[in-house]
């Protein structure tokens, strides 16, 4: 049987798992480095000798807080070490995360409804509702008036106030989820996320929110599935001063309504349900708001379990003067969704591997890196960074962006990787985020010099530029691009087969048909990007009237 340079790489690295600490492990990894440095590997060899360490049933699925995430940020820090990257992290190579997870407490769950003509009905937990606590507390239960609040959208730049002349204070806010569809795709996406609408409704003094679904999110996402996975363990990170990070801060607690039932809550108000529905799926408007007739007890309870999970972070220091205390940040998450106990109990495979999602993607980043070590050094610091519960909620990039490890202000630019699908040999590329700031020229000029093309967002309905771990730094006021490998040449097929038989299943492993040697020409594309904002003697910086510049920027 013929040996392959990347089999050799994998056994070297494959030792690092039994290793308690990076420097301990350096060793390990001595014959795997030896190999790069020679030119035994080749760059696919390379990138696949990371996908198959990350993505083996060893690590567990990489779930943020567990051993087998902790193994794949040690072997992430040792590769950093051999090429040698300086640690970037609070100690060494690593930001410890402090995560405060919470599992639902089912039985807490309960919601009732008194009407106009002060008739109580107990709704059924799961059949009529779902109960989401906040992240601040181990319990709540209220008993407050509602107030419907349209799409509960606060959007001053494009003139439109859900929230105007209603009084929410110590009351529950009804909202569509979602935001009309007057706003552009990145607009919606923003202002219809759940965080942006509790943090509306807490600055007005609502003590909780139930959304509705529109027509269009009752198709997209069944009750069925909706209501799934009730046991899910949800997360947030917890500050140096001990606060849990929650959206809306003075929200006890939040809840969703099954379609069914919704229309209970507008009987005896000025206005029907099915005329509020009707106008949230309408094109081109927005429901207005109004008080409604109906008080609600809502009550729901979790049990916490705080835990840290590390960012990993080294550093190619700069070389130009001037420039060098300026920092370009790559960023790709490096865990993933663990193990599915429900299929596990069901004798099949549970394990979430994670081969595309995102051990490809730190794999890529890996590459990047080991190229720009190879070369002079760049003008400006780059920081490699490999973020911790992107699947949470982008939770380690958050973190980063609001607690750096170098001075925050000099964070410039961000390059992010997220679930490249490699299955087919693409000839474009997708550069999420591209068109709102400088980094969109130095984007195209890169792609075009690789001989590809730079192709539109294929899915701007999904605001896709807002749902990976770059938007935490967008939120910080910096510019970012979110690299994808295009749909041209059968991408677009290959990538909704990814979507619809593997995405977050076991099944996204290492028996994908990954194609390493396209992988390394998309790791060629990504270091000539990150090496050019590196390089650019002018501060990358947002296109003027951008939206995201204006709405997170500092003036």
């Amino acid at each position: 049987m013929m040996m392959r340079s990347s089999v050799l790489l994998v056994g070297g690295y494959l030792a690092l798992s039994a290793c308690g600490n990076v420097d301990a492990q350096i060793d390990p990894a001595a014959t795997a480095a030896a190999a790069i440095a020679s030119g035994e590997a080749t760059v696919a060899a390379r990138i696949e000798a990371d996908v198959v360490y990350l993505a083996d049933d060893a690590r567990e699925g990489r779930e943020a807080g567990t051993s087998g995430y902790e193994s794949a940020a040690q072997y992430v820090a040792a590769r950093l070490a051999t090429m040698g990257l300086e640690p970037a992290g609070d100690d060494g190579w690593f930001q410890q995360v402090p995560l405060r997870a919470a599992t639902p407490v089912l039985e807490a769950a309960a919601i009732s409804m008194t009407g106009a003509d002060g008739v109580t009905t107990m709704l059924a937990h799961l059949d009529d509702f779902r109960v989401f606590p906040s992240l601040d507390a181990t319990s709540f239960d209220i008993t407050a008036p509602t107030v419907f609040v349209g799409f509960g959208v606060h959007a001053p730049d494009a003139g439109h106030d859900d929230y105007e002349g209603l009084d929410l204070n110590g009351k529950v806010a009804v909202y569509f989820q979602g935001a009309p569809d007057f706003f552009d795709s990145e607009q919606r996406a923003h202002y219809g996320s759940g965080s942006s609408k509790s943090k509306e409704a807490a600055a007005r003094g609502a003590v909780g929110t139930i959304s509705l679904m529109t027509t269009e999110r009752q198709t997209r996402t069944p009750w069925a599935q909706f209501i799934s996975n009730p046991s899910r363990v949800s997360m947030t990170w917890v500050g140096p001063d001990g606060q849990a990070d929650i959206s809306g801060p003075g929200l006890k607690g939040s809840a969703t309504l099954h379609p069914d039932k919704a229309a209970m809550l507008f009987e005896g108000a000025a206005g029907s349900y099915a005329e509020a529905l009707a106008e949230a799926d309408a094109e081109g408007v927005a429901p207005k708001g109004f008080d409604l007739a109906a008080t609600v007890s809502i009550a729901g309870g979790v049990s916490f379990e705080d835990v840290d999970s590390p960012n990993v972070a080294g550093m190619i220091p700069g070389a130009d003067p001037a420039l060098k205390a300026e920092y370009v940040v790559l960023s790709a998450h490096l865990d993933h969704t663990g193990i599915n106990q429900s299929l596990v109990e069901e004798g099949k495979d549970g394990l979430n591997n994670g081969a595309m999602d995102n051990a490809l993607g730190v794999a890529t980043m890996l590459e990047v890196a080991s190229r720009l070590m190879e070369g002079a050094p760049p003008s400006r610091s780059v920081i490699v960074l490999a973020v911790t519960a992107e699947e949470k909620g982008l939770l380690g990039a958050d973190y980063f962006a609001h607690f750096p490890t170098v001075a925050k202000e000099a964070i410039v630019a961000n390059v992010n990787l997220d679930m490249p699908v490699m299955l087919h040999s693409f000839s474009d590329v997708i550069a999420f985020g591209a068109e709102h700031s400088s980094l969109g020229p130095i984007t195209n000029a890169a792609v075009a010099e690789a001989g590809l093309a730079l192709a539109p967002d294929p899915f701007p309905h999904l605001g896709v530029f807002t749902r990976s771990d770059h938007y935490r730094f967008v939120e910080q006021g910096v510019p970012a691009v979110y690299l994808f490998p295009g749909f041209a040449n059968g991408g677009e097929e290959k990538f909704g087969s990814f979507m619809a038989e593997h995405y977050h299943k076991p099944s996204d492993d290492l028996s994908l048909p990954i194609l390493y040697e396209d992988a390394a020409r998309f790791a060629d594309v990504n270091y000539h990007i990150a090496l050019d904002i590196a390089q650019s003697p002018v501060r990358p910086h947002w296109n003027e009237g951008d939206f995201f510049g204006d709405l997170f920027a500092d003036d």
